[in-house]
């Protein structure tokens, strides 16, 4: 899960399996795999960012050596 922003300043998680579509209209809208859109004030590059941080935290532990 990610933490982010809506436009009103309040932060909210979002698992990172659901996302369907990240995209800036110029707002950054995250768009779900059930079609359940929020639009909040991170970039699609910072959501990148920290979708790409999440899993690398939650793999990491696999590729440990004994």
């Amino acid at each position: 899960m990610i933490e982010v922003t809506k436009l009103n300043g309040t932060k909210f998680m979002i698992n990172i399996d659901l996302i369907g579509i990240v995209e800036e209209t110029p707002d950054t809208v995250i768009t779900l795999n059930d079609g359940k859109k929020y639009i909040v004030k991170e970039s699609a590059q910072e959501i990148k960012d920290l979708i790409k941080t999440t899993r690398q935290e939650y793999f990491q532990p696999l590729h440990r050596n004994p």
